[in-house]
């Protein structure tokens, strides 16, 4: 009961529900890459791969961060400051998670196996990347958009320019958003000497600069459609897209983030669900 009590404290300290913002987009880039329904053998693993990565990430980030967490009053009450959980048991969560994303690689092919332990440090990386960098959001989107370029990778076991492209879009896509969710965190983040757009800029012209990251993320959406398996079923997906970020962006201003977290996670959640309904419907129906 005590093991069943701690893995429930860690997966709702690292937020599993936010899965839905990379793991679509490693489905939807399977999809591409397959010109259709992917293998199920194959579809499994990438979740597996996607799943077990993120946790290590996550795992990760609460170990290298439990002190600064402490220090700031929105995240003060996560699971290592608050002393609901221990930094060995997030240890072996780390490993175990990291053992079976490098096992799921291994099972999709040699390339994928060779690219997974660089995928880790990048994903590590960003932890650390707050401490000397603004582009720490940068880093982030990096680390996200390894999630289309490795389901590509997974299915044809090679990285191609479609897989980039949508690898960009997710990049920008998660710069924007990240940039307005650390709104929240300019005092702490002075106080604590950590990097962020917000912090080295502004409110004002971050939110600018994130509407700015958004615009273009469209632009790569629509290069995706050069991509014989995507028509206008995909196009009205990228449109209703730009509508949903147009309204999370009139959702937040400079003297008023109330609600930042609706804009964080409702809409991008559902960004990232619907496009990928929408490539599938795309590569399977027509």
């Amino acid at each position: 009961m005590d093991f069943l009590k701690n893995i429930k404290i860690i997966f709702t300290d690292i937020k599993i529900a936010h899965t839905v913002f990379a793991l679509p987009f490693a489905v939807m880039s399977a999809f591409l890459a397959a010109e259709g329904m992917p293998g199920l053998g194959e579809l499994t693993w990438i979740l597996i791969a996607m799943f077990s990565a993120r946790n290590s990430a996550m795992a990760f980030n609460r170990i290298t961060d439990a002190k600064i967490d402490g220090l700031n009053p929105r995240t003060k009450d996560r699971a290592l400051p608050a002393r609901k959980s221990t930094a060995k048991q997030y240890w072996v969560f780390l490993i175990l998670s990291s053992f079976v994303f490098l096992f799921s690689a291994y099972m999709l092919n040699s390339l994928a196996f060779a690219l997974s332990p660089v995928a880790l440090v990048i994903v590590f990386g960003y932890s650390f990347a707050k401490r000397f960098t603004a582009l720490s959001h940068l880093w982030l989107g990096v680390a996200i958009s390894i999630a289309p370029v490795g389901a590509w990778v997974a299915i044809r076991e090679e990285i191609s320019i479609e897989s980039l492209v949508l690898g960009a879009a997710v990049v920008f896509w998660l710069v924007g958003f990240d940039i307005i969710y650390s709104c929240m965190d300019v005092d702490s983040d002075r106080s604590n000497n950590l990097h962020s757009i917000p912090q080295k800029f502004g409110v004002r012209t971050a939110l600018r600069l994130a509407f700015s990251s958004h615009c273009m993320m469209i632009l790569f959406l629509i290069l995706l459609l050069f991509i014989p398996a995507l028509g206008w079923v995909y196009f009205f997906g990228v449109i209703l897209t730009a509508g949903l970020l147009f309204y999370e962006h009139s959702l937040v201003r400079e003297d008023d983030l109330l609600l930042v977290n609706v804009a964080f996670f409702n809409i991008n959640g559902i960004i990232s669900v619907l496009l990928m309904l929408f490539v599938i419907v795309d590569c399977t129906w027509y």
